[in-house]
């Protein structure tokens, strides 16, 4: 035996080492694979070749090779193993432990993770029913030396975290380890802080003796560990161990802050002790971490950390570098401080009666110096807790507080400036970003959410003090109108003496602007209104309209200024017409009037800006514009002649604004003269005969915009297509800013004096009529021409008369398609260059903005004309003769628009009366449309992905075709989203519970020990909607929507497949129970829910919403259909003596009933069979832990193992055990 194993141990070594070899070829090293892998599935002689290998006078690679057998024959055969061969084995990984390894210094990290783990496999088998004194044996190996003790340690580090945090065990196994290491826990604990605490001692005595450095670092060594494993259980065990003795534990954390080799371990303790929720009462205690003492060391380790987390990289350069280590300590740190924040948020003020600590400033000081750091990570990290901490009720009324918030208020002006650009060298912070992120790109995004957070903290600093908020915002503001303008390295692409994204000034500008926003929406909710810096804030206003730029960039900034300090205006009337003229000399922005070239993107913004100002003016204060409206009304028909470079958009902006104005006449007459003469050319343009043919016609309609002409970038055609695209583009902008904005008043009493009423409704209710209705019935016959047209573009025909130029101008764009694929563009490269388009980017602008905005056009008309846009005559037909025409040919990005911008506004707009004449004849072709096309979309994707790997891998994709299936494939999955959503938002009603009490009340023991079963939180209920019950009456309709729905769940979209599963296939189904349902269809309903868990069993959001939804049809529909049993035989590996007794208690009403949790249990072991695995889980090789006899209720007999097992099975493990 021995000379066979010797032989197969020298096979094996080479094995190895031909797989370990770098030189090695492919072949040979598949080989070595496979001979080895097949050699621990079949070989016998398994344990005594791995104890060999694992000798530690073998190499280190060879050693992990065979502690790898030992561990695969402990999972792989225990259960078929003679006890007599698990106590040997048992035996002989103790023996490793206490006499297999190299010291602690010496010996490789993986062995002794290789070592730990094969005693944590024996230990989830056999602890503590067949081995008791399991513990007790590990205390007796830390008594042998360090690496002992190291690996003891790594030993309960692993249980801990298969145990508790993986749970990677069967249940009962799960729960009798955990109550056991609960039971021990006190003895735990005070063994790993004797263990601590002994070697830190002797570390700190022999590191700076000379002679002892190797003694020293083996104890800083086992330290280092035991600090790992007591981090894997103070996350979860009861507070009582880490409070005890006047919170020693904690004592020790923070004296080990301030040794560098211990304190990120420590660190990482203290931190997970301090976040940790649970009884109020039970965390009292942490209070003591606000003492002088725990907070010194915490700031010393601070200071020192900081001072050391950077060094120069040479001798000889000026360069710096951050040290990893070190900086990470100061997160840990950081989050430290911030998590002590949250206990005080939680305690102070709460039933625990906790008093406000008396060193609170020094708290706060610390905290206001990881603000303050250089690093913008760190910065970040504490924002969540100055927001806490400043909406706290308590803590606000101590003076500490108040005091700290001016200095966040100065503090906060430095941290909006946008600076530490990973690839830059300007300021300090970008040192520490190159650690952090990866990429400008990177950067910019993590800034831009950094500085949202800030706005939320920085409003709610400004609520507590308004008026110094207001005097830093109005300093800071006069500081930037004095200061000259400061371009930096990184001028403009374009024009000379123009500053970019990253000029000095550009950021400053910036960043107070944000600061003057925030400020300013605090302070008239904060003030009374005779407290208000009125005249301070008007001398602002005069110096920001005063202050003249010729830079785009800060320009934007100015004029943002302008719209923030607006509200002040209200109190000084006769500053109105100076910010509109402001605002409108901004709207004809330009750098340089003559240049041919196109404008920048940041002119563009300028001139956007301007004129969303002048609408969200008019939106929110057109009463105090009204006497301005002449002057307005002047001014624009003057720029519309004069001014030849405003946009259409920029056109229909001011006209917009105009209509917000005209809305406060509240004179129907008056209001409806005005609409008649501002949209008069507009009117006559859209039905003119001309117009008439173009839009009715789809080869006109394309010669018309050009599209049939080949145009080469010499000739662009800036001609007469060019122009034909304004002229229609033009229309529908007008149009929609009208019937977006047009309305009666909102006073019953107003719109009644004002000619507005016209009747009422039978239930008493006001019918009104819109000034702009009989403009738009004149507009909408060709509306729903060009609908019907654009959506015939898309047949083969019409597709066939595109030129070679344009034939791609149906694609989706590039910034829709970023956005699907979820790219991102980095701004700073884009945002000064020219915008210069191919003709066939504008023509692909103008469809998709032509076609979207019709749709937004007909999505307000109902909730703005609302009866006289449901009244008008046979209205379902003509918008299913043109918005349903061709659907077949429209590509799915086309048909989000309709959906989401048109018919979800319709269903939601539309009054109860007009469901069963309007929507259902609209929703039932449609819905019954959109399943037959979205399941055949779903299944091309489905056999793509599917198909047979050895096919694909020899296709060897080009990456533009691998974008193209991408952006198909997340396109159609948006589209079913909104589609599932419109069937939500038709059919489905929620009604919110009542809140729950306060979440972190809950018992955490109480949680972790049911953790198998989370606490889920008071549901929603779902009913129908009125129109969902109008649609129940017509059977082909609701049929449709459920078999929409119900087919969705197996479509591969977890997120769809959880909201459909969870929202809307029950509310729809429950509804139909009680009817007469064909055996057919309830099978099929049923077997749509399993074969959703085939796709998605295995993510557990989904799982347990599919698991709920075929539970509620088995249990409701199994007792009238028989059918349903069928099914169910067909699971496989169903136990079929289960299913009838699970059966039984469902239809025998005199049978015993169960609990929710169990009956939800047994149902889910009955349809394990269906559950999907990932596919990383696919072909894994399953381990089995069998359950030991039950620690706690007699045990049952288990025939199983009585009749293998019966011999002695208490006695395994036993030290003294005779057999040995």
């Amino acid at each position: 035996m021995a000379e066979q194993v010797a032989a197969m141990c020298e096979q094996l070594i080479k094995a190895v080492n031909v797989m370990m070899d770098a030189e090695t070829s492919q072949i040979y090293r598949l080989e070595a694979l496979k001979f080895c892998e097949e050699f621990k599935e079949t070989n016998s002689m398994c344990v005594p070749c791995g104890l060999q290998l694992a000798d530690k006078a073998q190499p280190a690679v060879v050693r992990h090779f065979g502690l790898q057998i030992l561990e695969h024959v402990i999972k792989f055969r225990w259960n078929n193993m003679q006890q007599q061969e698990k106590v040997q084995l048992k035996e002989c990984a103790m023996q490793l432990l206490s006499h297999g390894t190299h010291s602690i210094l010496e010996e490789e990290s993986h062995i002794k993770d290789a070592l730990s783990r094969i005693t944590v496999e024996m230990i989830k088998r056999e602890w503590p029913q067949h081995w008791p004194d399991m513990l007790k044996e590990m205390e007796a190996l830390t008594s042998q030396g360090e690496i002992q003790t190291e690996v003891v340690m790594l030993i309960l580090l692993r249980l801990a975290e298969d145990v508790i945090t993986f749970q990677t065990l069967p249940t009962q196994r799960r729960r009798d380890i955990q109550q056991t290491l609960t039971q021990n826990m006190e003895s735990i604990f005070s063994f790993m802080m004797a263990i601590l605490q002994l070697n830190v001692e002797d570390y700190r005595k022999m590191k700076d003796l000379p002679g002892h450095e190797l003694q020293a670092k083996a104890h800083c060594r086992v330290a280092v560990a035991t600090l790992n494993t007591l981090a894997g259980y103070i996350d979860w065990v009861s507070l009582v161990h880490i409070t005890s003795g006047n919170c020693h534990l904690l004592e020790i954390l923070c004296l080990l802050l301030s040794e560098p080799e211990l304190q990120l371990e420590a660190a990482e303790c203290l931190l997970i002790s301090i976040s940790r929720k649970g009884k109020l009462e039970d965390r009292k205690p942490f209070m003591l971490l606000f003492d002088d003492v725990a907070i010194h060391y915490i700031l010393s380790a601070a200071r020192s950390a900081d001072g050391l987390a950077i060094c120069k990289k040479s001798s000889e350069s000026q360069a710096v570098e951050v040290v990893e280590r070190r900086y990470i300590f100061l997160k840990r740190l950081c989050q430290v401080l911030c998590a002590l924040g949250g206990q005080l948020c939680s305690l102070v003020g709460s039933e625990a009666e906790v008093e406000v600590p008396a060193n609170l400033n020094k708290y706060m000081e610390a905290l206001l110096t990881f603000t303050t750091h250089s690093s913008q990570f760190l910065k970040s990290s504490t924002l969540p807790t100055w927001g806490a901490l400043f909406r706290h009720e308590t803590l606000l009324k101590d003076p500490v507080v108040l005091d700290i918030v001016t200095k966040y208020l100065r503090t906060s002006m430095i941290n909006l400036v946008k600076t530490g650009f990973p690839s830059r060298d300007d300021n300090p912070s970008c040192e520490y970003s190159r650690v952090d992120f990866d990429s400008d790109g990177d950067f910019n995004s993590f800034f831009n959410s950094f500085r949202a957070q800030q706005g939320e903290v920085l409003r709610s600093a400004c609520r507590i003090v308004p008026l110094e908020a207001f005097q830093i915002a109005a300093e800071w503001l006069q500081y930037q109108i004095a200061s000259p303008i400061d371009m930096g390295d990184t001028t403009s692409k374009t024009a000379e003496g123009l500053c970019s994204l990253l000029s000095p000034s550009v950021v400053q500008w910036d960043a107070m602007t944000v600061f003057m926003e925030c400020m300013v929406t605090q302070i008239f909710k904060s003030l009374e209104e005779e407290r208000l810096p009125i005249d301070q804030s008007m001398e602002l206003l005069q110096a920001v309209l005063n202050y003249e730029t010729k830079d785009p960039l800060i320009l934007s900034c100015v004029l943002t200024n302008v719209s923030a300090l607006f509200p002040f205006v209200i109190h000084r009337p006769h500053f109105r017409t100076q910010v509109l003229y402001k605002l409108f000399k901004a709207i004809t922005f330009e750098i340089d009037q003559d240049s041919k070239a196109p404008r920048t993107r940041a002119v563009k913004n300028v001139r956007r800006h301007a004129s969303s100002s002048i609408i969200k003016i008019c939106r929110d204060y057109p009463q105090f514009i009204l006497p301005c409206f002449d002057m307005f009304y002047n001014h624009v028909k003057k720029l519309f002649v004069s001014d030849a470079t405003l946009t259409h958009m920029e056109k229909c902006s001011l006209m917009e604004a105009l209509v917000l104005i005209s809305n406060q006449f509240k004179d129907f007459a008056k209001q409806k003269a005005f609409l008649d003469e501002m949209m008069g050319s507009v009117v006559a343009e859209w039905t003119s005969e001309e117009m008439r043919h173009v839009l009715w016609d789809p080869a006109m309609f394309l010669s018309f915009v050009g599209a049939d002409q080949v145009v080469t970038e010499q000739s662009a055609d800036t001609d007469t297509t060019g122009v034909n695209r304004g002229r229609l583009s033009f229309c529908l902008y007008a149009m929609l800013g009208v019937v977006k904005r047009s309305r009666w008043p909102a006073d019953v009493e107003e719109a009644k004096a004002g000619g507005f009423v016209v009747g009422y409704t039978a239930a008493g209710a006001p019918i009104y009529r819109n000034p702009c209705t009989s403009q738009f019935l004149l507009l909408l016959p060709n509306l729903l021409a060009l609908i019907r047209t654009h959506n015939s573009l898309f047949i083969p025909e019409n597709m066939a008369r595109l030129s070679e130029t344009f034939s791609k101008a149906h694609d989706v764009i590039d910034a829709e398609k970023n956005m699907v694929l979820g790219l991102s563009h980095h701004l700073l490269d884009i945002y000064d260059s020219p915008v210069y388009k191919t003709s066939l980017e504008r023509m692909q602008g103008f469809f998709t903005t032509l076609y979207d905005n019709c749709f937004h056009v007909l999505g307000n008309a109902g909730l703005s004309l609302q009866q006289e846009f449901y009244t008008i005559e046979r209205l379902a037909q003509e918008i299913a003769g043109s918005a349903f025409v061709s659907l077949d040919h429209v590509p799915d990005h086309r048909l989000r628009p309709m959906i989401r911008v048109f018919l979800r506004q319709l269903v939601q707009s539309c009054p109860q009366e007009y469901h069963e004449s309007l929507l259902c004849p609209l929703l039932g072709p449609l819905f019954a449309y959109l399943q037959q096309r979205l399941s055949t979309k779903w299944q091309v994707i489905n056999q793509r992905t599917s198909v047979n790997g050895q096919d694909e891998e020899e296709v060897v994709c080009q990456e533009s075709q691998v974008t193209q299936e991408m952006l198909e494939e997340q396109l159609v999955r948006m589209v079913t989203r909104e589609v599932l959503d419109l069937l939500t938002v038709s059919c489905i009603s929620r009604k919110m519970p009542e809140p729950a009490a306060n979440k972190e009340e809950v018992d955490e023991e109480d949680m972790m020990m049911e953790s198998g079963q989370t606490v889920s939180p008071a549901q929603p209920t779902e009913e129908l909607t009125e129109l969902g019950k109008c649609l129940l009456k017509h059977e082909t309709i609701y049929m449709s929507l459920l078999t929409l729905s119900f087919t969705s769940l197996s479509w591969k979209d977890t997120t769809n497949c959880h909201r459909t599963a969870s929202i809307v296939c029950w509310t729809l189904l429950r509804q139909v129970v009680g009817g007469n349902l064909l055996p057919e269809a309830v099978t099929w309903f049923y077997t749509s829910v399993l074969r959703g868990l085939q796709v998605h069993g295995q993510h557990e959001v989904c799982n347990s919403t599919l698991l709920q939804l075929a539970m509620l049809i088995y249990e409701n529909l199994r007792p009238r259909y028989m059918e349903l049993r069928t099914v169910m035989t067909q699971i496989p590996n169903i136990s079929v003596e289960a299913l009838d007794q699970y059966d039984h208690r469902l239809i025998d009403p005199n049978a015993q009933k169960v609990g929710d949790k169990k009956k939800k249990d047994q149902f889910k072991k009955l349809i394990a069979g269906t559950v999907g695995k990932a596919l990383c889980q696919q072909f894994r090789k399953e381990v089995h832990i069998r359950n030991l006899p039950s620690l706690f209720k007699k045990p049952k007999p288990d025939k199983a193992v009585q009749n293998s097992e019966a011999l002695g099975l208490a006695a395994l493990f036993y030290p003294e055990n005779s057999t040995l």
